[in-house]
């Protein structure tokens, strides 16, 4: 791994761990546990410090060094996480994530402009650190008794050494993840002093067996300096799963060395000499830690503090079961890699054009009629399917990520309305599409705005309404017939159906004394410029955002709909499709032409039934409204005899689609249409099939609403008269 590999690996795990400390930060007022919540919040500003630091990139260490003291001194209980403290860290996250964004951008030494914008920010800081500055690299620590440690005075005489003792062998992989082992050497010397370190090569192997990118170093360092053992570790947090670090604090027992020399690799007489030219030990203890390594084994520590009565047994049990945890945690973790999003959308692209292939070979099987050559065709199609779904799984991610950048959406937004509004979020583990995920964002921002200033009403008011004086946002998520359905629900004052419809009617969307049924009235609201509000504010209305909701959802070949009840609350429902790129589609023919739907949107195909003349038919008892494929593309030629309706579904709609043969199933790689034909309705792109030949794919949430709006009138009085 080169340097610059390194580095762009150093700014996506940053904005990772920006992320991650954004929701705890967030999450951190309604924790039960809020000790973890700051210590995750704590690790990663340590961690960001520790990684610009490798990079030298001094701007970003020395800002993050102050919040990193600030937030030590919040996990010593020195300091209240408040309201106010937590939105000057929150402020501190995004001017990080803009030094980081700047580093990106090539500025390695940050500019004046955002040194300019932090200084505000550190002055803050510090007033938090009563007033004091903090010198750079100087780590702020919770007092400690090293000595009041029950497993310091475990049975053993102590070592006179009054610093730290650091054996650390690094490990073989380490020079080729882009780490230098000298630059934590290093660093652990801004933390304090090193006063003696020793070079260990016991892994050596022969000149003609070594390889220049392995390493093969260790060191026994002593260190003094006003840290904890926490601290320390965290100097050799990037190194630590492939490496073996032992820390033995001042005045530690010599059964600790004893262990020590037991665990490490080499010699043991070899090690204990480098103990004893580093000062750690004297020759007696070392004679002493040598004899007693041989006569007494080591006892677990949860044992003796069980034995001693400091602990209980199933205190000890806990603690080793979490440990246990974190492992399994850490090995699960490791069995994942990052892989770079264009190399995924080259991978679906040849799974695509596969599909394509395998079509074109089935056709020829099948006209060949060879008994051998069907079957291993069929048998092909199968895997193909299961290298289709293999590949779609890879890009699918969980929405989970998206729904909790709105943590801190309604954490700013709820303060600048002057409103108390919580955030409550489900179905976050839904997956989907990276690239759904990458396009939703921007309408459900609108939704989750819209609702805070239109829908959920100040706490005065809704007091005086008996509610609760916090409103309530939810974010849902859970799959549906194929699809992904996104619910934002909110617990305000709701639509008021009547101004809606007075509006519409002003503005001549809809004509006086036209009957609508109330899905239809909220559906008027994702009409372009259309907006209800009695004053603009910074949020909302000005009519727009909505009516791009609509547009940018329909692009995503989904839907949207809202119910509401006035004094209750407003739903939005999304439903959007799991991916972009394949589909299972179901092949329709009208003369020589194919056309191409997508399968879940067809909820079964009857023959044709209808009377002349009629755009409607009787479908067990309920009117279905259809429309003609032919005439609506003007395909001349009559129709032929024995059509079929193919009746679609769109939410609570439904309508039929009259054809001339029903082709059967097909896996539909979609190919989006050219600029020329993006303004052409009903058809919302492309498929090849296997003969080579183009079939559109038919936008059926259009066609859908074009045979309501044709027949809809008629169809409505019809279902009116059944009913009488």
């Amino acid at each position: 791994m080169d340097l610059d590999e390194a580095l762009q690996l150093f700014i996506v795990e940053c904005g990772e761990l920006l992320e991650d400390m954004e929701t705890a930060l967030l999450a951190v007022e309604q924790a039960d546990d809020k000790s973890e919540m700051i210590n995750a919040v704590f690790r990663a500003a340590h961690t960001i410090k520790g990684s610009s630091g490798l990079f030298s990139l001094d701007h970003i260490v020395a800002f993050t060094h102050v919040v990193e003291s600030v937030l030590d001194r919040v996990r010593g209980g020195k300091l209240e996480l408040n309201d106010k403290l937590v939105a000057l860290l929150l402020a501190c996250g995004d001017h990080m994530r803009a030094l980081v964004d700047g580093v990106a951008a090539g500025e390695q030494g940050g500019t004046p402009a955002l040194a300019q914008a932090g200084e505000p920010l550190v002055a803050d800081l510090r007033s938090y650190l009563n007033g004091t500055a903090v010198p750079a690299h100087q780590v702020v620590v919770a007092d400690q008794a090293v000595e009041a440690d029950p497993v310091r005075r475990i049975n053993g005489a102590q070592v006179d050494a009054d610093h730290w003792h650091i054996s650390v062998r690094f490990g073989p992989d380490v020079l080729r993840n882009g780490m230098d082992p000298l630059s934590f050497i290093r660093y652990l010397g801004t933390l304090g002093q090193i006063t003696a370190i020793a070079t260990v090569a016991d892994a050596l192997p022969d000149v003609a067996a070594m390889d220049p990118e392995t390493c093969y170093l260790g060191f026994e360092m002593a260190f003094k300096g006003s840290v904890d053992k926490s601290a320390i570790e965290q100097v050799f947090e990037f190194v630590r799963e492939d490496s073996q670090l032992f820390i033995l604090p001042p005045h530690s027992l010599v059964s600790e060395y004893v262990k020590l020399l037991e665990q490490q690799q080499g010699d043991a007489a070899r090690l204990g000499e480098m103990l004893v030219r580093c000062g750690t030990l004297t020759r007696q203890e070392l004679d002493t830690a040598l004899n007693e390594q041989v006569a007494t084994p080591s006892t677990p520590i949860g044992t003796i503090l069980v034995t001693q009565g400091s602990v209980q047994p199933e205190v000890v049990e806990a603690a080793l079961q979490k440990q246990k945890q974190t492992k399994e945690t850490v090995v699960a973790e490791s069995r994942s890699i990052r892989v770079d999003a264009d190399k995924l959308d080259q991978l679906i692209n040849l799974v695509g054009e596969l599909i394509i292939a395998g079509a074109n070979v089935n056709m020829i099987a099948h006209r060949a009629k060879v008994v051998e050559l069907e079957e291993s065709t069929s048998k092909l199609s199968t895997l193909v399917e299961e290298v289709r779904d293999s590949a779609l799984q890879l890009r699918m991610v969980k929405i989970g990520a998206t729904f909790n950048r709105f943590q801190r959406v309604v954490h700013d937004v709820s303060r600048e309305l002057g409103k108390d509004i919580a955030l409550v979020i489900s179905g976050e583990d839904t997956e989907l599409d990276k690239t759904v995920v990458e396009k939703i964002g921007d309408p459900l921002m609108h939704l989750v705005r819209n609702s805070m200033d239109h829908g959920i009403e100040p706490a005065d008011i809704r007091v005086t309404r008996g509610k609760p004086q916090q409103g309530t946002l939810r974010l849902n998520a859970f799959h549906d017939s194929g699809a992904i359905v996104i619910t934002v629900e909110d617990d305000g004052g709701g639509l008021k159906r009547d101004k809606i419809l007075a509006k519409a009617i002003e503005r001549g969307l809809v004509e006086p004394g036209h009957n609508l049924s109330d899905a239809e009235v909220y559906a008027l609201v994702f009409e372009p410029g259309f907006s209800t509000a009695e004053k603009v504010s910074n949020l909302s209305g000005r009519g727009v955002g909505m009516d791009v909701v609509k547009r940018n959802i329909t692009a995503l070949r989904g839907t949207v709909s809202m119910s509401s009840e006035e004094g209750v609350g407003t739903t939005v429902t999304v439903k959007l499709p799991l991916t972009l790129a394949i589909i299972d589609g179901f092949l329709v023919g009208v003369d020589k032409a194919v056309y191409a739907i997508p399968l879940d949107m067809i909820e079964e195909c009857v023959a044709f039934s209808a009377e002349p003349g009629h755009d409607y038919t009787n479908l067990r008892g309920e009117v279905l409204p259809f429309i003609r494929l032919r005439e609506l593309f003007g395909i001349p030629g009559k129709a032929a005899k024995g059509e079929n309706i193919v009746v679609l579904k769109h939410g609570d709609q439904r309508a039929g689609l009259v054809v001339d043969n029903l082709l059967g199933e097909f896996q539909t790689v979609i190919k989006p249409l050219g600029k020329m034909f993006a303004q052409v309705k009903c058809v919302s792109g492309s498929t090849i099939l296997g003969s080579g030949d183009v079939a559109l794919i038919l936008d059926v949430p259009s066609l859908v609403r074009q045979a309501m709006d044709k027949s809809g009138s008629v169809a409505r009085q019809r279902l009116e008269l059944a009913r009488v």
